[in-house]
C-alpha cells in the first residue's frame, strides 16, 4: 500500500491538528478519564502520543537514498509485542503520566514538539526515510502516522478526528486483511474494529475474523 507524499502529508498535520484541538480543553479532571486503551487515561494516551511524535522527528531527518523495504500497510506487520513487553510498555506511559504535577501538564509538555514536528513535516521532501529498521517511501511513512494519531484521537473518547487519517485507517486495515468491508461500514467503525478498540457484533463478525491488525 503506496499513499502519495502530499496526500499523507495533508492527512497528518490534519489530524496533528485535530488531535491537539481535542486535548487543549481537557481539564485535569477530564484526563484522568478512561481511555479505549487498557489501562490508560485520557493523560496517558497524550503521553504516549508525545513520546511517539518524538520518535518521528527521527524520521523526519532520516531521508536516505535507500530503496523502501516497506510500505505504509506492511510497516504494521511487524511482530506483535509479547505479553510483558506490552505490559512494561504501558506501564511506562503510567509511570511517565503520573510524574506530572497535573495531568494537564502533558498538554504543555506536547505543544513544542508539535510545533517541532509540524516544521519537519512540511519541509520534508518527497523520497525515502529509515524509521524504527526499515526503509519508507516518506508518503507512507506520513501515513503510518496519520494512522496512528487517528486511532490515539479514538482513544479519546472525543469526535472530531479528521476524515482523510480515519479513510486512511480504514484503506491500512484493509489491505493488511486483503479485503473491503462493508461499505455502510463507517470508516470509524473500521478503526475501531481493526485496532481491536470494539468487539464485533455477531453480523461483524462474519466479515471480521481477521481482526485486529493494528496496535
Amino acid at each position: 500500500m503506496h499513499v502519495d507524499h502530499a496526500r499523507a502529508r495533508d492527512a497528518f498535520l490534519g489530524q496533528l491538528d485535530a488531535f491537539v484541538a481535542a486535548v487543549e480543553p481537557l481539564s485535569d479532571r477530564q484526563l484522568l478519564e478512561s481511555s479505549r486503551c487498557l489501562g490508560w487515561t485520557l493523560g496517558n494516551v497524550v503521553v504516549h502520543v508525545h513520546l511517539g511524535l518524538q520518535e518521528m522527528l527521527l524520521g523526519l531527518v532520516g531521508s536516505t537514498d535507500a530503496e523502501p523495504d516497506s510500505d505504509a500497510a506492511a510497516y504494521w506487520r511487524a511482530p506483535a509485542p509479547g505479553e510483558g513487553d506490552w505490559l512494561d510498555g504501558t506501564r511506562f506511559v503510567q509511570l511517565l503520566g503520573a510524574s506530572y504535577r497535573r495531568p494537564s501538564g502533558a498538554i504543555r509538555h506536547l505543544a513544542p514538539t508539535v510545533d517541532g514536528v509540524r516544521a519537519a513535516t512540511a519541509a520534508l521532501a518527497p523520497g525515502a526515510v529509515r524509521f524504527q529498521g526499515q526503509v519508507l517511501p516518506t508518503g507512507d511513512f506520513l501515513a503510518t502516522w496519520a494512522v496512528e494519531l487517528a486511532v490515539h484521537h479514538l482513544d479519546l473518547r472525543r469526535p472530531g478526528a479528521a476524515p482523510d487519517a480515519l479513510r486512511l485507517t480504514r484503506q491500512t486495515v484493509e489491505a493488511l486483511t486483503g479485503s473491503a468491508f462493508p461499505v455502510s461500514w463507517t470508516d470509524e467503525t473500521v478503526a475501531l474494529l481493526g485496532t481491536g478498540r470494539v468487539r464485533p457484533t455477531e453480523d461483524q463478525a462474519r466479515f471480521a475474523r481477521e481482526l485486529p491488525v493494528l496496535g
